[in-house]
């Protein structure tokens, strides 16, 4: 049983892949849970637990109707998943802003009109841009993509707010979570799904590099820290502090599903965002935090594989 998260839970983004994944663990373990989406479209990561959560169906946007619903749930606890951009068919700028930046702005200054306990904003590694050397929470922003530019506005809006007003906000910064109920075109569940039907999926340069969290991991991290008191303004990073290479993690893949499939490298260009330095710095995260992930790429990677078998044979 997780240590005690404080209610009402609300949380946005709840249709997303790391959002639908916490929601499931908050089911899991007993806790009501409260939901905002826009829409009930595209909803298939969560419409078997649907009916166990409660719903609110509206824009981030309609300030009026998000204070409403602010002021009535009184939430105490709340993780903010909502986003738009991060996948390259993403790519009207003002819906990006609309979502990433102005949404935030509404939902917590909502929020900062009730007596919360944890703010916890999703912000995105992205924002740190083309580095060198593992990223680190005091490093330059130097933003690689609109969506990166407007998740950046956000951390940095969230952490003066919480400095300004005292407000116990903190922003988490992903690396590469993967898991159950990824989307399909990225890269683990498009490799996975290939490889089984001993296809090979186009890939790009294997010198690109990833910091590989599993979703388990990354839950969890999500629900320690709702128990957590730091610093006013405190942002996090979410990894490993390890990074792999396309070619290792295309390798590792292939050994656990045991197929004999050669990778075709370079047979579609490198995203633009793409580079061959895609590390966490995490020794603020364990120094802190005392946080490390349970679970090893080959561990992670094997789990999913499994999910995959599982939920598509259904």
């Amino acid at each position: 049983m997780l240590k005690k998260i404080l209610t009402p839970i609300l949380i946005t983004g709840a249709k997303g892949f790391i959002g639908s994944n916490l929601l499931r663990k908050l089911i899991h373990e007993g806790y009501e849970t409260n939901i905002i989406i826009r829409n009930r479209d595209n909803c298939w990561r969560i419409n078997d637990i649907i009916n166990k959560t409660n719903i609110f169906i509206e824009d981030l946007n309609h300030f009026k109707k998000i204070n409403e619903i602010i002021n009535n749930l009184k939430p105490k606890t709340i993780f903010h998943l909502a986003a738009y951009g991060a996948y390259e068919h993403q790519n009207e700028i003002e819906k990006i802003k609309i979502v990433n930046f102005d949404a935030t702005i509404n939902l917590l200054n909502a929020c900062s009109k009730v007596d919360f306990n944890t703010f916890i904003n999703t912000g995105s590694n992205s924002e740190y841009g083309y580095k060198k050397l593992p990223m680190k929470v005091t490093d330059l922003l130097t933003p690689n993509s609109y969506y990166a530019v407007f998740k950046a506005a956000s951390t940095l809006y969230c952490q003066y707010e919480s400095i300004r007003k005292k407000l116990p906000i903190i922003s988490i910064r992903p690396f590469h979570v993967y898991g159950p109920y990824e989307e399909k075109t990225r890269l683990i569940p498009n490799l996975i799904s290939k490889l089984l039907l001993n296809k090979c999926p186009p890939l790009s340069s294997p010198e690109n590099s990833r910091d590989m969290v599993y979703i388990e991991d990354a839950v969890n991290f999500y629900l320690s820290l709702s128990n957590q008191s730091v610093d006013y303004g405190s942002i996090f990073n979410l990894g490993t502090g390890f990074q792999y290479s396309i070619r290792e993690i295309v390798d590792l893949t292939l050994e656990l599903i045991g197929s004999k499939v050669k990778p075709i490298w370079n047979s579609v260009p490198s995203r633009k965002w793409d580079q061959t330095t895609w590390q966490a710095d995490m020794n603020k995260t364990k120094k802190i935090l005392g946080w490390i992930p349970e679970n090893s790429l080959k561990t992670g990677l094997s789990k999913t594989i499994n999910w995959h078998k599982q939920y598509y044979k259904n």
